[in-house]
């Protein structure tokens, strides 16, 4: 599966990230331990910028995002958020609110980034998962959790309206009853919690049983068909923000330039001759 460059690359850094590829996994860890893995302004568009390439890598089937350290994501750095009151500064209101919004609207981008990624993103939360840090998690395609994680949509309580995400995407996940409710009271859910509001997939006893779990799932998934993983997340996001009809017109469009690929032969034969398929990258 895939070629050895993504062995020898083995371990990559930025100031606010690591990154490890191997087998065909991407490990992508938040990297401000101290901070307890705040959202600093260069986070954002590291982590932007790191996924754009690890989605342009052929050698990564499976993204997993986590935190170093004894957190997930704590939010938005609050240094940050003062850069943020000094971008709206300018003797015309209505300049500095056009100003304000461009800066939201690419931070906005720095998450849907995570969205857009053509493959399997994983989200692996042990600790706090806090504000922008629930902005990151729900932009994933799968949530795993540790019993100690604590999820909070905390920025009512800060005297704003969350706007990079999580309010647009929580509701399809939880429902839109539960995430007024987590949106209004700012009240932290556990991983037991999460996990019976489907807010994650599955709760673990611990972080290392966390780890453990997510590996396997990834590992799993990194054996598949790209090609396949890649249209069945395309459809998925497409008919949520989609009719039924326009899903239905989607797919079709889909498979029938994909429908015949070298990966169906490969998984038929794989099949039948009871053998781990073999797919390109």
């Amino acid at each position: 599966m895939g070629e050895p460059t993504a062995e020898s690359r083995g371990a990559e850094r930025s100031s606010t990230l690591s990154i490890e590829v191997a087998n065909g996994v991407a490990r992508l860890r938040l990297d401000r331990p101290g901070a307890a893995n705040a959202m600093s302004e260069p986070m954002w568009f590291e982590l932007r910028d790191a996924v754009r390439a690890l989605d342009d890598d052929p050698a990564v089937r499976v993204l997993v995002i986590s935190g170093n350290g004894k957190h997930f994501c704590s939010g938005i750095d609050l240094s940050m958020l003062g850069g943020l009151q000094q971008t709206a500064t300018d003797p015309s209101p209505g300049h500095g609110a056009d100003k304000l919004r461009r800066t939201i609207l690419d931070l906005q981008d720095c998450l849907t980034a995570v969205e857009r990624c053509r493959k399997p993103v994983i989200a692996a939360v042990h600790g706090a998962c806090v504000g922008a840090g629930l902005d990151l998690a729900v932009a994933c395609d799968l949530r795993y959790a540790s019993a100690d994680a604590r999820f909070v949509l905390k920025e009512v309580d800060m005297g704003l309206a969350a706007d990079v995400g999580v309010l647009q995407r929580l509701p399809r996940i939880v429902g839109e009853g539960v995430a007024r409710e987590l949106a209004y009271t700012c009240r932290p859910v556990d991983g037991a919690e999460a996990a019976a509001m489907r807010l994650v997939n599955e709760v673990l006893p611990d972080p290392a049983a966390l780890e453990e779990r997510v590996a396997t799932v990834a590992a799993e998934l990194a054996a598949k068909s790209p090609l396949a993983m890649r249209g069945t997340k395309h459809a998925i996001t497409y008919a949520r923000d989609h009719s039924v009809a326009d899903g239905l017109e989607q797919i079709a469009t889909w498979n029938s330039g994909a429908l015949m690929s070298a990966d169906l032969h490969e998984a038929m034969a794989a099949f039948t001759e009871k053998r781990p398929a073999d797919h390109r990258d």
